[in-house]
């Protein structure tokens, strides 16, 4: 973990702020929460970043922790801290922009969560190692990757049409595709690289 530094911090900060939200200072929660209809008017425009580190739920953090443990390090090791850091603000903001840009005239509508930064960890990592896997318990054979990714995906898509929760699940589909487009900024030859691979 020491050669991701930026990974490590963000994962201890989302748990931190998460369980103190959750168990400790329910306030905390309601204060952050992003409420895209009146945004403006309130001022609040901090909640487009801090409701990004705090969770709905103890599942909703595991799951989100375990996908940014699988696929943050390695990919922060790969790409670097500044490019890894400059990724998941991005993914952020973009979640949180299109959450804004969707609900902004829905008024009971509140949401929160790290989703959409961390979809746009979890796709830019598929698109830096299109041939890896994970093992989640108790499956007893190796998942790919994309097919992990496309599952979260999928799931999040039925999950915010059924409005399941106060987790931001519109938030992955714009985080993944921020994901995407950042590789295709930086390593323009990536994408090309990975469908190639997962064509095979």
């Amino acid at each position: 973990m020491t050669s991701a530094p930026a990974a490590a911090l963000l994962l201890a900060t989302i748990a931190v702020v998460s369980l103190l939200g959750l168990y400790k200072m329910p306030r905390l929660v309601e204060r952050h929460l992003l409420r895209p209809h009146g945004l403006a008017r309130r001022g609040d425009w901090h909640t487009l970043v801090t409701s990004g580190f705090i969770h709905a739920d103890l599942p909703h953090l595991v799951f989100n922790g375990f996908t940014f443990w699988a696929f943050g390090f390695g990919l922060e090791r790969h790409l670097g801290t500044p490019l890894f850091v400059a990724l998941y603000a991005f993914g952020l903001l973009a979640s949180s922009l299109a959450t804004w840009l969707i609900h902004r005239h829905q008024p009971g509508y509140a949401s929160l969560g790290a989703s959409g930064a961390i979809l746009a960890v979890l796709f830019a990592s598929i698109v830096v190692f299109p041939d890896a896997s994970l093992f989640i318990l108790p499956i007893p054979v190796p998942i790919p990757a994309p097919l992990f990714a496309l599952g979260y995906l999928g799931f999040s898509l039925y999950a915010g049409r059924n409005r399941i929760g106060r987790v931001n699940h519109d938030a992955h589909v714009a985080g993944a595709v921020a994901g995407v487009l950042f590789m295709a900024v930086v390593s323009p030859g990536a994408i090309g690289h990975a469908v190639q691979s997962w064509l095979r």
